[in-house]
């Protein structure tokens, strides 16, 4: 790939279910090191647009390509490659509740990228450390709080040396208390300069770390820009609209920086 190119080139990308048409004609370029948070109301396209990126919805319509690999049509090898370069956190932990921490960061390096079991174990407790819970390596997922799960979640993802970093809403299903850990672990990754495009309703980390912001309604792009521009002049309707539901939500409150 050219270094000037897009690390992710998403092109006229049209996605249906069923008869319900969830993207349409969505047009995105992330450059490497960029840092992408996307916003919108529930069901406007946005966890669906970022699970296309490593193929785990499927396009009808469009072109994907990542660090300059074709994802789109039938290229099962690309998608295997893609997988390998991009991370992803959920909304849910997706952990194995049957291994350890430690064994949930060590399994997918060591069967997929041919890893020793000591370099595995190696390069996921420097993980562990990084994510501040290297001494709940032993312990089973049930045995830790939301947010510890959510950790190990990126912990695990960090294990795989990946170039992207997606999340898909990933404090929603925390405890409010339990949300700072999360995003200050996502705010570190974001100053080593890690590739991140993250879905999220926190617009405080969106002003804080993002280099762009993007607004999706109803399947499609609307607006995107700087987090200053983007929060102090919006200029789509819906986009107004949303950013006073959310001032509202924090009890007319400035959204913090």
């Amino acid at each position: 790939m050219n270094t000037d190119d897009p690390i992710i080139r998403i092109e006229k990308v049209n996605k249906w279910y069923g008869h319900f048409q969830v993207l349409t004609d969505v047009d995105l370029d992330v450059r490497q090191g960029e840092r992408i948070v996307i916003c919108g109301p529930s069901g406007s396209g946005k966890s669906t647009l970022i699970r296309c990126i490593n193929h785990l919805e499927k396009v009808q319509k469009g072109r994907i390509l990542v660090d300059g690999i074709e994802l789109t049509g039938h290229h099962r090898k690309n998608v295997d490659l893609v997988r390998r370069e991009v991370g992803m956190v959920f909304q849910q932990f997706n952990l194995f509740p049957h291994l350890t921490v430690l064994q949930n960061c060590t399994l997918a390096p060591m069967t997929t990228r041919g890893a020793s079991q000591a370099e595995a174990e190696a390069t996921a407790m420097k993980y562990l450390q990084r994510v501040r819970i290297p001494d709940q390596a032993n312990k089973y997922p049930s045995q830790l709080s939301g947010g510890q799960q959510q950790r190990v979640a990126i912990a695990r993802a960090l294990c795989m040396s990946p170039k992207i970093m997606l999340f898909d809403e990933p404090t929603s299903a925390l405890d409010p208390e339990m949300v700072k850990e999360v995003l200050d672990t996502m705010i570190s990754l974001a100053d080593d300069g890690m590739t991140m495009l993250c879905v999220t309703h926190e617009m405080g980390f969106a002003r804080s770390v993002a280099d762009r912001v993007i607004f999706m309604a109803d399947g499609r792009i609307l607006e995107q820009g700087p987090p200053q521009q983007f929060f102090s002049k919006p200029e789509h309707p819906k986009l107004q609209a949303f950013l006073g539901q959310i001032l509202t939500s924090h009890h007319g409150q400035p959204v913090p920086a």
